[in-house]
């Protein structure tokens, strides 16, 4: 069975989104096309024009789609000037980031307490749109086995990057194409790419939105870390990244399956590499 996949970088602005489509069938993965978002056409045009198929599709947002837990229960009843008695990293930080940092050594932005909460707010909008439009509910994803309808996981790109051993950093700029280009190398082992992939080699947000497939793939794989507190991961999100050393996480991710429905719940609340 093909399940397609969808990355997306998120942004607040359509020309630094960039939005990557493959596809995983049999254990062969490609990806067959990608794109940076414009005035022209956003990320919801795009995604919706590449939708038209009864096979599952995945979509890996590199965004925070959740806040922390205790950030809301705080501010609930809080006013001007009352104290805060919940410790910054439990408030603005989510258990997924506390697990990622513990886990991989790489600390995603905090979402309680940083710009990326903009980014966040993009990214949430963006599946209110794809659902408005193809008319679908688009949950959150807490198991690899995918059978039918559109589904979404959040991903943090650096991260799977660094587990597989390829560069994480330091080949945003436009001047770095040599840097981008270990990247697109080591994709090579991973995916059958297109014949021409100059917007990889050319566009720091296309890239990224290409490594959010190569996350997806992990996670379709079996071969993501699984949420520690599904009840709380359905609150705050979960980031899906590898297990270091390539361990599968279909156990734990298997027995999350029947959190579907909160799920949906999730994906309806809400980073960059």
């Amino acid at each position: 069975m093909t399940i397609h996949i969808i990355g997306v970088d998120c942004a607040t602005e359509n020309s630094k989104v960039g939005v990557a489509r493959g596809s995983l069938d049999g254990g062969v993965a490609r990806i067959d096309e990608v794109v940076v978002c414009g005035k022209e056409r956003s990320a919801a045009d795009y995604i919706a024009s590449w939708i038209s198929s009864t096979d599952p599709v995945l979509l890996a947002l590199d965004a925070p789609l959740g806040w922390p837990q205790p950030l809301g229960v705080s501010l609930a009843n809080h006013r001007a000037g009352d104290e805060i008695f919940v410790a910054p990293n439990d408030i603005f930080r989510r258990a997924t980031d506390r697990f990622t940092q513990r886990t991989l050594g790489k600390t995603p932005l905090d979402v309680g307490a940083d710009r990326i909460a903009r980014t966040a707010h993009a990214a949430l909008r963006l599946l209110g749109e794809l659902r408005r439009r193809l008319g679908q509910p688009i949950p959150l994803a807490w198991s690899p086995a995918l059978t039918v309808g559109i589904s979404a996981i959040e991903v943090y790109p650096a991260a799977t990057l660094g587990v597989w051993g390829v560069r994480s950093s330091r080949y945003k700029n436009p001047d770095q194409v040599e840097e981008r280009q270990e990247i697109i190398a080591a994709l090579r082992h991973q995916f059958v790419l297109p014949a021409d992939v100059t917007v990889l080699e050319q566009n720091a947000d296309a890239l990224d939105s290409a490594v959010c497939l190569l996350c997806a793939k992990d996670f379709l794989l079996g071969q993501a870390s699984p949420p520690e507190d599904l009840s709380l991961a359905a609150v705050e999100g979960w980031i899906w990244t590898r297990t270091p050393g390539g361990a599968a996480g279909a156990a734990g991710a298997a027995g999350a399956a029947g959190a579907a429905g909160a799920a949906g719940a999730a994906g309806a609340h809400a980073r960059p590499s």
